[in-house]
């Protein structure tokens, strides 16, 4: 009878190692397929000299009234438009009810600085550049941006108003660090 426990005992404590083997097998497999993961996923981090140019500095102050500039902030274009007193209240004369991205002029720009437009220069239908930056370049029938891949005209505020386009060109994050100068991102 000894024997027969014995043999019982025997076959339990086989199992008791064979489950023990089985999740020490299975936790060394994740902390090696973890080893291996962890420095692909850190590679696709944004490397030191894509992080430096995460923000840019803008001193506007040589910018004459009614001049655009253009600037490149992570990667993309940026439109900064001086805009004139006309361009200002032609903007804000606009109702948003008849936008198709309805948004007041007052939401796009900074308080107190409303002569400064900031943008991504990136039309929202397939990504062109729109026109509108250079003097002597269309600027739609609004007095803003053309993009002529496909005819999105954007007015002087940078909301779309005619074309295919299905939202405003974006407005990047900024911020005035003085009265004419910004930090973009």
């Amino acid at each position: 009878m000894a024997e027969g426990a014995s043999a019982a005992h025997d076959g339990a404590s086989g199992e008791n190692r064979r489950d023990f083997l089985y999740l020490t097998t299975g936790a060394m497999g994740v902390i090696a397929v973890g080893a291996v993961a962890w420095p692909i996923i850190d590679s696709m981090n944004p490397s030191a000299d894509v992080l430096a140019l995460a923000s840019t500095e803008v001193d506007l102050s040589p910018v004459a009234e009614g001049q655009r500039i253009t600037l490149t902030w992570r990667g993309k274009p940026i439109f900064i438009d001086h805009r004139t007193q006309g361009q200002i209240d032609e903007a804000r004369d606009v109702q948003p009810g008849d936008l198709p991205d309805p948004q007041p002029d007052a939401e796009r720009v900074k308080d107190g600085k409303e002569k400064w437009l900031v943008l991504i220069g990136v039309c929202t239908h397939l990504g062109c550049v729109p026109l509108g930056q250079r003097t002597g370049e269309p600027r739609g029938e609004w007095g803003g941006w053309f993009c002529p891949c496909h005819g999105s005209h954007y007015d002087t505020s940078g909301r779309i108003r005619k074309g295919p386009a299905p939202t405003n060109l974006e407005v990047p994050p900024y911020e005035f660090t003085a009265d004419e100068a910004i930090l973009i991102g």
